[in-house]
């Protein structure tokens, strides 16, 4: 198991923020977001890439704005840029703002891979294992060749929660329960844990299930979501788009601040290190500054 650099090691115990709502952002103001998330005293922001910005592009903008908070990608697409791109550039980000940049790779999804990107998508397992290999060999002649980085990735089997904690600093996984956190905690040992957990702070129950149903629509005809949520115990029953209220109940928290908490203790009991909040706000491509806002106390909790 590679040692734990300090960029993670900070983490344990913290809460953060994942959210894509920066991107409805203009690039000018981007970095309000960083700035405003690390004054609520988040310990750090994980963003996304999909149809949107470029993460590496994306998390220079948001670094240049703060001076504590670490920046984290959930995920960085390993299509994207080759093996090499993702190392160097993650150098540069760690030795220009001060070891705050944590990369998060992931394997995407067949559409994303396929349609978008014009790629052949390959088994998610071997192409993963490959990158992170051709990473460790890829050259840096620049001042920052040398750089510690940290780098987790996105796993939900057991084959790559395993990968996270031999060829990676740990792990990342999105859409998960605590017992999902716990099985996590069971294959990577004393690896990095982070988890992802959708949240809709109080509104009734109508307006809960409808943010939620948008929230999952596009992840229940994903087939890696899919095959995680079998192993969880669902079926195929509950893969409607959008989701069963089952799944929803089980993949979005509901409720106020106190049971925000709970749920936060029970990913952390569950073996976490750090947990990363998604506010549902609604409209879930506006930033939730109101919920950030509401939350922030229960990092003193």
């Amino acid at each position: 198991m590679p040692p734990t650099p300090a960029s993670l090691a900070r983490l344990r115990g913290t809460v953060g923020i994942w959210t894509a709502t920066h991107e409805s952002l203009a690039p000018s103001q981007v970095g309000d977001i960083s700035s405003e998330l690390e004054e609520l005293g988040y310990s750090a922001l994980w963003i996304p890439e999909a149809w949107g910005r470029e993460s590496f592009t994306n998390a220079g903008l948001l670094l240049s704005s703060s001076t504590t908070i670490t920046i984290g990608t959930s995920i960085a697409n390993i299509w994207a840029r080759d093996a090499v791109s993702a190392a160097n550039a993650t150098k540069t980000l760690n030795a220009a703002y001060g070891d705050r940049f944590v990369l998060g790779l992931g394997v995407s999804h067949r559409p994303l891979v396929e349609r978008l990107r014009g790629h052949e998508y390959a088994t998610p397992f071997q192409t993963m294992k490959a990158y992170l290999e051709a990473m460790d060999a890829a050259p840096m002649f620049s001042a920052e060749g040398s750089q510690e980085y940290a780098r987790v990735i996105a796993a939900l089997g057991p084959k790559m929660l395993e990968l996270g904690a031999t060829l990676a600093n740990g792990v990342i996984p999105y859409l998960v329960t605590p017992e999902h956190t716990a099985l996590a905690r069971s294959i990577i040992g004393d690896s990095f844990l982070g988890v992802e957990q959708a949240v809709v702070l109080g509104q009734d129950r109508e307006e809960y299930l409808r943010r939620a149903h948008e929230y999952l629509e596009i992840y229940t005809g994903l087939d890696n979501y899919r095959n995680s949520w079998l192993r969880q115990g669902f079926s195929d029953d509950d893969f409607v788009r959008g989701g069963s209220e089952r799944l929803c109940d089980a993949m979005v928290m509901h409720g106020d601040e106190t049971a925000v908490m709970a749920k936060i203790h029970e990913h952390q009991s569950a073996g976490a290190d750090h947990v990363c909040l998604q506010v549902l706000g609604a409209d879930l491509a506006e930033v939730p500054h109101d919920e950030w806002r509401r939350l922030s106390p229960l990092l003193d909790a």
